[in-house]
């Protein structure tokens, strides 16, 4: 929600739908625009992530690992600079 500002309408540079920015081969079908459909599709999304993450690590993510993980899954390992960038502002703004 960062990048889309809470926009439903949002379209990434990448075809990102929903104010979770959602790319679209993810899409589980249904209005883009409904908070809650797009919620619940961001969540189903996550929870298969996580459920891999903590099959393989043997832990829960850490909030910085949470954010690779939505953002930039294949990199949760070795994030790139830009990616850790990133994830180091939404742990600042998660301490907040």
């Amino acid at each position: 929600m960062i990048e889309s500002g809470n926009d439903d309408r949002a379209v990434g540079s990448s075809g990102e739908i929903t104010r979770f920015q959602i790319r679209h081969e993810l899409w589980a079908g249904g209005d883009p625009r409904d908070v809650q459909i797009a919620l619940s599709t961001a969540q189903n999304i996550m929870r298969l992530r996580l459920d891999a993450f903590e099959h393989t690590h043997k832990r829960t993510p850490t909030d910085f690992e949470f954010y690779v993980l939505w953002n930039a899954p294949l990199q949760v390992n070795h994030p790139s600079v830009a990616v850790t960038d990133r994830a180091s502002r939404f742990v600042n703004l998660v301490r907040r």
